[in-house]
């Protein structure tokens, strides 16, 4: 029951993109970030036309086919609210009202808002599908299975933050602010990783977080301005920014876990082996013809 030609198709390019990271350490010059992205662009089609191809039994067993749908739209609405305030927060706090005005006033930004993003996910998903199958289906309903509802999640919210530890030395900042990077990576992480969790648990649709995740780090060129892949890159940070991310995400975020969802724990979902082994145990049942009273008898 397992969708082995998606699995497969995902491993290839996952394997590829490994091939590329090494091979820019030896040459350097070369354009393995064009490179890189050309891959996920032909991969993540690929995987579309393969995930068509899947048996939707096996799909639904390993939590592919995705839940529901009006609440994922809702969500998704929802986030962008949260997303846009916490953005008119910052603008106003650093005193740069007017910047956030003429962003808005800009052409460029309602393209990018309404028809680059929304296009570009269709090219660029499997980067986020790879994230959250792992962080959000496989680890936590693990850690909420080991840990409890709560305790689960902010630990899967610590993991996920780590996890970003070497590019926030070397790729969003520099060494030497590398602590604070981290720092605020963790307060990210562990806020929005509460936010995630329930759209998770709200809608058990992998897809839901997978548009999330991208929604999160594709507005950033539109937030910020600035249309280029380096917006993200050699940041500045400063403490100041560590306290403001830990007032105003707690704010916005943290609040979801008060939700229901987070206080009974029989809201869990399954794990990647249980999910798959109750759907198993359906089929079996469904494909078991029912005995003939005669031969109860």
């Amino acid at each position: 029951m397992v969708p082995k030609r998606f699995f497969i198709g995902f491993l290839i390019i996952t394997t590829l993109l490994l091939l590329c990271a090494v091979a820019s350490i030896m040459l350097p010059k070369a354009p393995w970030n064009t490179i890189s992205q050309v891959m996920i662009m032909i991969g993540s089609i690929a995987l579309i036309i393969l995930l068509l191809m899947e048996n939707n039994d096996k799909l639904i067993a390993y939590g592919l086919k995705g839940g529901c749908w009006k609440a994922t739209s809702l969500i998704i609405l929802l986030y962008l609210f949260l997303y846009f305030a916490r953005t008119v927060i910052a603008y106003i706090i650093d005193g740069e009202a007017q910047s956030m005005v003429e962003i808005v006033q800009n052409p460029l930004t309602w393209t990018f808002l309404l028809a680059v993003i929304p296009f570009n996910y269709i090219f660029s998903f499997t980067a986020f599908l790879g994230e959250e199958y792992g962080w959000r289906y496989y680890l936590q309903p693990v850690l909420q299975k080991k840990l409890g509802m709560v305790r689960g999640i902010f630990v899967l919210g610590i993991v996920w933050g780590l996890w970003h530890l070497p590019i926030n030395f070397f790729y969003y900042t520099s060494p030497s602010v590398g602590f604070i990077s981290v720092a605020g990576q963790l307060i990210t992480c562990i806020t929005l990783g509460v936010f995630y969790g329930w759209a998770y648990l709200k809608t058990d649709n992998i897809w839901a977080v997978v548009i999330l995740h991208y929604i999160n780090n594709n507005l950033v060129p539109v937030v910020t301005g600035e249309y280029s892949a380096d917006v993200i890159q050699n940041q500045e940070a400063v403490w100041g920014d560590v306290l403001f991310s830990l007032i105003v995400n707690t704010l916005l975020f943290m609040g979801f876990i008060l939700a229901k969802h987070y206080k009974d724990y029989t809201n869990r979902l399954p794990t990647l082996d249980e999910r798959a082994d109750q759907h198993q145990h359906i089929n079996l049942e469904q494909s078991t013809p029912a005995l003939d009273k005669s031969e109860m008898e």
